[in-house]
């Protein structure tokens, strides 16, 4: 059996904020990637055990040992390979801007002189800062974070909010006064984030997802979580 903190368990490190169709919190977790964590925890007789951990305290927190991995999100960086092994990505996923329905913003070059939000330390923020003359607005990463950036954005705090393609889709849908501007076909990779002194829990991760990719479970969860986009993982 894989060694883990705890026997029998795999605590995880996620955040509770809403994510769809990534991640939610209801009355129980779910999305794409707490169905995914629970058929790959299945699949190696472990609980799945979530703890809501400040997304700017996720990798700091990874290292009292007090949790196995991170697994919320988190696409591969260099800065965050500096604390710990990814495994192999288990998405591709692109970004992409919000506006207010009624803003004329088609294009990055759209934004210029204008203010847009993202998530402080995330890969949209970075993303944001390419884009010509505009003022980058950081949010820190809390579990209210998206609702705060959506209503800082309804209420022309900021004129335009980056964030991850899935959730900007899904606010969009819940909100007709917003809109979904443009996308930008990052293809980020996300991955499972595992403390640098736990190879076997690596390999672990890594051997299963092959197999759960294999038999086309992570395809058939994709396809019901993010329906929109084609499967973007190629079977080995």
């Amino acid at each position: 059996m894989l060694s883990t903190i705890q026997p029998g368990y795999l605590h995880i490190i996620a955040s509770d904020f809403d994510a769809r169709p990534m991640s939610v919190v209801k009355d129980v977790r779910t999305g794409y990637e707490p169905e995914l964590a629970r058929a790959v925890c299945q699949r190696l007789n472990l609980e799945p055990i979530w703890h809501n951990v400040p997304m700017a305290d996720f990798y700091t927190s990874l290292q009292t040992g007090q949790y196995d991995v991170i697994w919320f999100n988190q696409a591969i960086t260099p800065e965050r390979q500096q604390w710990v092994d990814f495994t192999q990505p288990y998405g591709l996923f692109d970004e992409a801007v919000l506006v207010r329905a009624d803003r004329p913003i088609h294009s990055p070059e759209d934004l210029a002189g204008l203010r847009v939000g993202g998530l402080a330390d995330s890969t949209n923020i970075v993303l944001a800062a390419t884009f010509p003359g505009v003022e980058t607005v950081p949010y820190p990463g809390s579990d209210k974070v998206l609702p705060e950036m959506l209503e800082a954005l309804r209420s022309g705090q900021i004129d335009a909010l980056i964030d991850d393609e899935f959730v900007l889709v899904v606010a969009a849908e819940d909100d007709p006064d917003l809109r979904l501007a443009f996308s930008v076909l990052t293809q980020v990779p996300f991955s499972i984030g595992v403390p640098k002194a736990h190879p076997d829990c690596l390999n672990a991760l890594n051997q299963t997802l092959d197999d759960l990719i294999a038999d086309g479970t992570v395809a058939k969860l994709w396809s019901e979580w993010i329906p929109w986009k084609p499967f973007p993982l190629k079977v080995s």
